[in-house]
């Protein structure tokens, strides 16, 4: 089942002017005392700072997210009364598992070339640090009178018994695991590798490139510019990244034990690390852009969202999502400069890779005759992906859309690729073409 892409009105485009992230962190790290929220904050902020955008200019903000929070659950709406922009500046707030983030972006470029706004942000955030740990249900349901100032003197007895045994009260860690099979997404994608072939060698080469690239990029500068410095709380400046490792090797991520299976091939190493982290991306009709004199670096070709059955090769989406994307922008794999797959594993990206280079894949899922093709390693994540820089869930898309985004418009190149797995057995795909300058 997919999402169908809105129609663009005649002459409408909605075009990328910039983008900006906090750094990226380790949860429970750097960030530990700022939610989702205030990292939100931190992002917008700093991309209205170093766009210098007229605050009384902007519609909206879209944000993506997957840990939301209880009490405040908008956190669109909580960033902009946080920054005191204009109050009309509506926002909302979309979950797509790890697509959130691009899913957000998306939404604000559908909304611009209907006409429903001129000037909207969109981006993510996730503090994995700051997930709520919940109550279990038997636990709500027996202290609910109370909460409420219902219950009498009388009920304090009954609502004892009912907690009984303290054993299943107690509360539960928060774990990524699918709600219809209960297996976590690791272990999802250990099975991936064995139906796959997938190594776990391949995957330490994999994951040792992904550090290597990321680390080359922040040395040059290049990724270095995406990202703001971030003040905590306590006073300490982030300045950049933190997971990047510019010294692993194939050799110090084998001694690695796996993590999802006894004998399985997925480490911590060639995992993406449980992240805390923002990302935005500022996005302008052209006409405004021109207007308000700001260059538009590139825009949606089309993009593809689906699902599969999560039983069956969780992560598999990008596969078909992808493909989707090239044939809604009438190109092929070939016309293609830049591919960013989201890398929640590197046995998931190699996955994904193998079924878009196979004639059996392509005609059982995608009912071609021919796969869609090989793809290039020397167009694939230039810069790394989510196993060297981190993965805030909601963040990630935005991430990637800056980082093309840039590229493109940086070295001239024509056509860039998107390609997201997320939890639930969906996947996104979607195509950026430069802006002409």
């Amino acid at each position: 089942m997919t999402t169908s892409q809105p129609s663009i009105r005649p002459g409408r485009r909605a075009v990328i002017v910039g983008g900006v992230r906090t750094p990226f962190v380790k949860a429970f790290k750097e960030f530990l005392k700022m939610d989702t929220i205030a990292l939100g904050d931190a992002a917008v902020s700093a991309l209205l700072s170093r766009t210098d955008l007229p605050r009384r200019e902007l519609d909206s903000i879209v944000w993506g997210g997957v840990i939301l929070p209880g009490l405040s659950p908008n956190v669109a709406r909580e960033i902009a009364l946080d920054l005191r922009l204009p109050a009309s500046v509506e926002g909302f707030t979309v979950t797509r598992a790890c697509a959130s983030g691009l899913q957000a972006i998306t939404c604000a470029a559908a909304a611009i070339e209907r006409g429903d706004a001129d000037v909207v942000i969109a981006g993510g955030s996730d503090s994995t640090s700051n997930a709520e740990i919940k109550l279990p249900q038997k636990v709500v349901h027996a202290l609910a009178p109370l909460a409420f100032g219902k219950a009498t003197p009388g009920d304090m007895l009954g609502v004892l018994a009912q907690l009984m045994p303290l054993s299943q009260i107690l509360p539960k860690m928060p774990k990524i695991a699918e709600r219809t099979t209960g297996q976590v997404m690791g272990e999802a994608a250990e099975e991936m590798a064995t139906r796959n072939n997938v190594s776990r060698e391949e995957q330490d080469e994999f994951a040792a490139r992904s550090h290597h690239r990321a680390a080359a990029g922040i040395a040059s500068g290049r990724l270095r510019d995406e990202v703001a410095p971030v003040q905590t709380p306590k006073g300490k400046w982030v300045h950049g990244d933190t997971i990047v490792r510019a010294d692993t090797s194939v050799a110090a991520l084998g001694k690695l034990r796996p993590v999802f299976a006894k004998n399985g091939t997925l480490t911590a190493g060639n995992s993406s690390a449980l992240t805390d982290g923002a990302a935005a991306v500022l996005l302008m009709s052209e006409e405004k852009a021109k207007a308000l004199g700001y260059t538009g670096l590139a825009y949606f070709k089309s993009w593809s969202y689906v699902g599969v059955d999560p039983a069956d090769q969780l992560l598999m989406g990008p596969a078909l999502a992808m493909p989707k994307a090239l044939d809604r922008a009438g190109l092929t794999l070939a016309d293609i400069d830049v591919i960013d797959m989201h890398e929640a594993f590197a046995a998931q990206v190699l996955s994904v890779l193998k079924m878009l280079a196979s004639d059996a894949f392509a005609r059982a899922r995608l009912g071609r005759d021919k796969a869609v093709g090989e793809v290039d390693q020397g167009k694939l994540n230039l810069y790394g992906g989510s196993v060297a820089l981190g993965h805030p869930f909601g963040a990630t898309g935005a991430r990637m859309v800056t980082t093309v985004a840039n590229e493109l418009h940086k070295t001239g190149k024509q056509h860039a690729l998107l390609g997201i797995c997320a939890a639930g057995g969906l996947g996104a795909g979607a195509v950026l073409e430069r802006c002409e300058s």
